[in-house]
């Protein structure tokens, strides 16, 4: 590493926005205080104070922890200005709302039959939080614009693709891309392939190649291989094998009692239609179809995944305040260990330390050259000093594009309603959503109206005139 290098990995200034967030925080925390090639300072913004002042405890207990290998200092900010300015890198990581919100974004709709098991992208849960969340995303993308113009914005919060959209609509020359850990999981499957079907173990994720492409939590694997074996002829006989099963490596930590886990059979399924690999949880990939996977709680149980219930989102914010309390007091001990995700590291590429391809989540310059110039697409990407290259990924395949294309236009349109509080063409995109076909006009206006009111706190007043 030059001097140069080495005096600015010193000085690096991270702003956190949503500086509360809890669990994937300690997670970044730890991954920063275990590289010993950077440290800095991170300035923790949220609108709720005292959540971030409890993440600069346990921020500062990770940094002084013996086996850190770095030093980082963690300190509240009063305002965003202040969070935002001399900031190297931007982290945007917030809930837009509260519980009762999404609580309305996840539920609201069974009343009309369609069930969701996440809610945050897409579907009518998908564009309720869309609306909320856009209009703090300008206000985020107007200050980024006005105090930090030349930082790096890496974006995990969901609605993924609207929330880096809505940063370049208001700001074309911001630096911001967003991150999902979803392609890592389908990844570590093709690994669990490897050692299971072939009897090769110790293949990680890192040791494949794989073309990423689509949008996110929609994303596709269109080629894939290890060293000189070609995976998509052994994950055709794959998913022929556990299409009816299902795959789990066994344990207790399996879809049955485990919100975040599936038994692949969405994945398999899509696989048999289309010959690509779906390459996010089932959970995600179900929301994007027709409701073939989520017709009804029996048809998701079918399929080996589980609805994640807001009232299960609850009791786990209590379980992870509880462990924020026991991290502060020390009742529990503090143990650093990796997160598993790359955010550390793209960092450190981005500031010269190293190149890294990494999927990620920015608009389309021609790397997926069938979809919209300017949509936010998901491709690997080549991280390096101070730029991103999309990896050309060719285009999506003539079967899939279509279910891709449709999600891309809503998403272009949900931006618009969201900017001009464009009831009309709202509603015409909130039942565009394939999750929406059996729904009827008459319901699904009272539907719209009803989850609209219940965003009105955090929607401009010209919605409601």
């Amino acid at each position: 590493m030059s001097n140069e290098l080495k005096k600015r990995a010193q000085e690096l200034n991270v702003a956190y926005i949503g500086g509360g967030s809890r669990g994937w925080a300690w997670g970044f925390m730890m991954d920063l205080a275990m590289d010993p090639d950077m440290c800095g300072t991170v300035k923790l913004y949220d609108i709720d104070r005292s959540a971030a002042q409890r993440n600069e405890i346990i921020g500062n207990k990770i940094s002084a922890h013996p086996d850190a290998a770095s030093r980082w200092h963690y300190e509240v900010s009063d305002s965003l200005q202040d969070a935002l300015t001399g900031a190297d890198f931007i982290v945007i990581s917030i809930l837009p709302g509260t519980f009762e919100e999404m609580r309305s974004d996840v539920h609201l709709p069974e009343r009309v039959g369609v069930y969701q098991p996440v809610g945050d992208t897409v579907g009518a849960g998908g564009f309720m939080r869309a609306m909320r969340t856009i209009p703090m995303y300008v206000e985020i993308g107007e200050a980024i614009k006005a105090y930090a113009p030349d930082a790096w914005i890496i974006n995990y919060t969901n609605p993924m693709s609207l929330c880096v959209r809505t940063l370049y609509h208001v700001f074309p020359q911001v630096k911001a891309f967003g991150c999902c850990h979803e392609v890592f999981g389908t990844q570590k499957l093709l690994c669990a392939m490897l050692d299971k079907e072939c009897g090769i173990p110790g293949v990680t994720r890192q040791d494949l190649y794989t073309t990423v492409t689509g949008i996110n939590h929609f994303t596709w694997l269109t080629r894939a291989s290890y060293k000189d074996i070609d995976l998509m002829p052994l994950y055709a006989k794959f998913a022929d094998k556990y299409f009816e099963t299902g795959f789990d490596e066994g344990g207790d930590d399996n879809w049955m009692n485990n919100h975040f886990k599936c038994a692949q059979r969405v994945k398999f399924d899509l696989f048999r239609r289309y010959g690509a690999i779906a390459a996010a949880g089932d959970r995600h990939l179900a929301e994007f179809t027709a409701p073939w996977y989520t017709r009804d709680p029996e048809t998701v149980h079918e399929w080996k995944y589980q609805l994640t219930t807001v009232d299960w989102r609850v009791k786990d914010l209590g379980d992870r305040m509880k462990r924020s309390d026991d991290l502060i007091s020390g009742a529990e001990e503090l143990v650093l260990k990796p997160s598993g995700e790359e955010g550390h590291l793209l960092l450190k590429a981005v500031i010269g330390l190293g190149d890294l391809v990494s999927n990620v989540n920015i608009p389309n310059r021609g790397q997926i050259p069938n979809l919209p110039l300017g949509s936010v697409v998901e491709t690997n990407a080549l991280f390096g000093m101070n730029r991103i290259e999309p990896v050309f990924a060719g285009n999506i395949p003539a079967n899939i594009l279509p279910l891709v294309a449709r999600h891309i236009y809503n998403q272009e349109n949900t931006l618009t309603a969201a900017l001009t509080c464009d009831r009309k063409l709202g509603f015409t995109t909130f039942m565009n959503d394939p999750q929406m076909a059996s729904v009827t006009v008459k319901d699904g206006q009272k539907l719209f109206d009803d989850m609209l009111e219940n965003q009105r706190e955090y929607l401009p007043k010209e919605w409601f005139k």
